[in-house]
């Protein structure tokens, strides 16, 4: 890792011209020359080897703690605009399949602008493999920087905050450093993005498949109870096969949808999903159509970006995070029941507590740093998550929610 004043050769290590005519250093790779470089706003180079996708692309840097579902993470529209580091070393050893996608549409883009990984990319080892990572990256458009010191770079963003960056991967090792450092230092930022439109449909759809069993797959709901409408901000799979499983039959609506479209579906339920990008900005269209359903009485849960627009639709605030909460081990507290949830986050908005209104209550909070993660309306079937109580992490600490949201909706048809 090397800032802008520190690029004088090593005696001991050969250098590699860019047309920028900027020296790297090499090491530790004395023999060969980067392929791939992360370059932060505030002009630190930091070089390694490329695989996925080629060329460069800006987004914000943040870190993620799981041991485990990197392509699930690679594939969430949540991280749509964010370059993803993962503290675990070995990523890809168990090469990337059809099932484990998490973005609702298999062939399209999930937004992420590329990953910084500890160790090379090997060849995949489990049965459920369909392909080595390498070759999936660059399927999907990802670039990748492998051979980082990702525990060195996780511990930048603990003390500076996400940065701003750009990622380039040029197999043959020319770099024009001194553009990559404008562009990286032009970047606006995560704060007044609405990212939401770039990952939602492009029109509405259904969806029956519930949860992958062991031997089985995918299966079907064929006797629905109930008729919910998921506004899609950057709607993950899993989320709607967990409604599917709780007996939902689902209508998947884009993010821009009016509250009168979605109410004139007769839905027993609406459930405002995850995605990227700040929801203040995202909320400029989408939170006075959500006061108007929470207005309308009808059960309402939210999760992640949806908890964050739920909260400013009460009248609460919102704001960006230091570092984010990215990772499968987060420990949040449930008021209501006094457990603790082992869960999976993936946000750099929060909810802030002090601007909840009276008529909102807090549910959970987050054990790591005491910022919010859950609320609830006193007088109205309306409430929602930080976390992403789908993705399984304790394994199943969260899937109360889902039964909490249908008998919500059983509730109000039996009134």
């Amino acid at each position: 890792m090397t800032d802008e004043h520190d690029t004088a050769p090593s005696e001991a290590a050969p250098t590699h011209a860019t047309p920028a005519r900027t020296q790297l250093r090499t090491q530790p790779w004395a023999d060969e020359a980067p392929t791939a470089l992360l370059v932060l706003a505030n002009g630190t180079v930091i070089e390694g080897r490329g695989a996925g996708a080629t060329g460069s692309a800006v987004g914000e840097v943040c870190f993620n703690t799981a041991m485990t579902g990197y392509q699930e993470i690679l594939t969430d529209p949540s991280y749509a605009g964010q370059i993803i580091t993962f503290t675990f070393p070995h990523i890809g050893n168990v090469g990337a399949n059809t099932e484990d996608i998490e973005t609702s549409n298999l062939a399209a883009s999930s937004g992420v602008k590329g990953c910084v990984l500890r160790t090379s990319i090997t060849a995949p080892s489990n049965w459920r493999a369909a392909q080595d990572l390498d070759s999936w990256l660059k399927a999907r458009g990802i670039i990748a920087i492998t051979g980082v010191d990702t525990r060195a770079l996780t511990a930048l963003i603990r003390e500076n905050g996400m940065q701003n960056a750009v990622i380039a991967h040029s197999p043959d090792g020319v770099f024009d450093i001194d553009a990559l450092k404008r562009e990286a230092a032009a970047w606006s930022g995560m704060v007044g993005l609405d990212l939401a439109k770039d990952v939602t449909c492009g029109q509405s759809y259904t969806w029956d498949e519930t949860s992958w069993r062991w031997g089985e797959g995918y299966g079907r709901q064929e006797h629905p109870r109930f008729h919910v409408v998921a506004i899609d901000f950057g709607l993950k799979r899993n989320i709607l096969r967990e409604l599917a499983k709780v007996g939902c039959k689902i209508t998947v609506v884009p993010a821009d949808t009016s509250a009168e479209a979605i109410l004139a579906r007769g839905p027993d339920g609406v459930f405002v999903s995850n995605g990227p990008g700040d929801p203040a900005a995202t909320g400029e269209y989408a939170v006075p159509e959500l006061e108007k359903i929470i207005d309308s009485g009808v059960p309402t849960f939210g999760i992640c970006l949806g908890h964050q627009m739920l909260g400013r639709a009460l009248g609460a605030e919102t704001a960006k995070m230091h570092q984010g909460h990215h990772g499968a081990n987060h420990p949040v507290k449930d008021f209501e029941t006094h457990k603790v949830e082992i869960t999976s986050m993936n946000h750099g908005f929060a909810v802030t507590r002090e601007s909840l209104p009276d008529t909102v209550a807090e549910t959970h909070t987050s054990l790591f740093d005491g910022s919010n993660a859950g609320l609830k309306v006193k007088d109205k079937p309306v409430f929602s998550v930080q976390y992403h109580p789908e993705a399984s992490p304790g394994p199943q600490d969260s899937h109360y929610l889902f039964t909490r949201f249908v008998e919500l909706m059983a509730a109000r048809k039996s009134s």
